[in-house]
């Protein structure tokens, strides 16, 4: 996968990677790490096989790898970290030659990644409930503070 290997390799991946961890060195809830990202992307992977949607292995990694690089301003500027992520991600897939409409369905899926319509892409709809369903929550010491499990259980998602 060449553009995962580019994504991974690429400078400013790897700085917004680490001002992620630096945010959340002090963090007790989940952080969005790289391992966070590769749960994220297996997870989606598994359900567009399941579903035998037209995504390729290439662009759900992608995206996944990408969709967090933003939560370091969310805690440094108060910015939303989706909308943040997709510029910076519009800037790596740029600078690593991926084309126009990859880079669109990309970062349109960052983009909504948090909060889905009936608008949402696939790819988007595909985040998002990956992102929400590859913790293991129960095994969190952070269960009962967690905003995910207001009402004590975690929240039901479709795709």
């Amino acid at each position: 996968m060449e553009l995962v290997d580019k994504i991974l390799e690429h400078p400013k991946f790897i700085k917004y990677m680490k001002l992620n961890a630096k945010a959340e060195k002090k963090r007790k809830f989940c952080c969005h790490d790289i391992q966070h990202a590769l749960d994220v992307a297996r997870v989606a992977y598994i359900i567009v096989l399941e579903n035998r949607y037209d995504l390729s292995k290439e662009m759900i990694y992608a995206a996944a790898l990408l969709h967090d690089i933003g939560k370091w301003r969310q805690y440094k500027e108060k910015l939303d970290h989706a909308g943040e992520g997709a510029v910076l991600a519009q800037e790596i897939l740029q600078d690593i030659g991926v084309n126009e409409q990859d880079t669109a369905l990309i970062t349109d899926a960052i983009r909504g990644h948090r909060i889905q319509d009936e608008n949402s892409s696939v790819l988007s709809r595909v985040l998002y409930v990956s992102d929400k369903t590859c913790r293991i929550c129960f095994r969190c010491s952070m269960i009962e503070e967690c905003n995910r499990f207001k009402d004590g259980k975690q929240p039901v998602l479709e795709y």
